[in-house]
């Protein structure tokens, strides 16, 4: 077997465990198959992750980061601030529809770490990253475009976290798109409704 960095060899392996939980569920999901899904032996599994938690860790932040990228990409100054947002949930509302497996494995990861004495620490992370994830896709728009909120920044974040993460899951249980892009425009009102002031030509204003 060819050597690889180790950092690439996690990725490699995270990856194979997010297709293998996705597919057979966290709990059922070993870490030999893990392994065999990757196609490495079970002592290169554990030469790069020494617990399951950490495992999951990287999971966790690997689907996030799956998000973010697509999201990121999408959200670039338009003609207005209406435009810019809807087109950023909308990418990630299109990422939902295309992979709702992957979808659905966050929320199992969620409630897998909460039932596991000494996991309950990676639900918490994982939720601090979607509000993080939100305060710096804000952030980036408002100095991008110049506009201040009625809000503060984190408090808008976690709202916006919460809100899209049970509009997810209503659609991954119900599966009404329609029903699901009248909330995001709903959403998308309620955002920038919340703008005090826009400078034309996204000049920010001052401090």
């Amino acid at each position: 077997m060819a050597r690889m960095p180790s950092a690439e060899r996690r990725r490699q392996l995270t990856e194979a465990a997010i297709r293998a939980m996705t597919r057979d569920g966290v709990a059922r999901t070993t870490t030999r198959s893990i392994a065999a899904e990757a196609g490495v032996s079970l002592s290169v599994f554990h030469y790069c992750f020494d617990s399951k938690q950490a495992l999951l860790e990287s999971v966790i932040a690997t689907l996030t980061e799956h998000y973010v990228g697509v999201v990121k990409e999408a959200i670039r100054p338009r003609e207005t601030l209406r435009e810019t947002v809807r087109a950023g949930f909308q990418a990630y509302w299109d990422h939902v529809a295309a992979n709702p497996g992957e979808h659905m494995l966050t929320y199992e990861l969620t409630q897998y770490a909460l039932r596991q004495p000494g996991f309950e620490p990676l639900a918490r992370r994982q939720y601090e990253r979607y509000s993080a994830t939100y305060a710096e896709l804000l952030e980036q728009l408002r100095r991008a475009m110049g506009f201040e909120l009625r809000v503060p920044v984190p408090v808008l974040a976690r709202h916006l976290a919460a809100m899209t993460d049970g509009l997810t899951l209503n659609f991954l249980v119900l599966g009404d798109q329609a029903a699901a892009a009248e909330i995001l425009d709903m959403i998308t009102d309620h955002v920038t409704g919340l703008v005090r002031h826009e400078v034309p030509g996204g000049a920010a204003p001052p401090p």
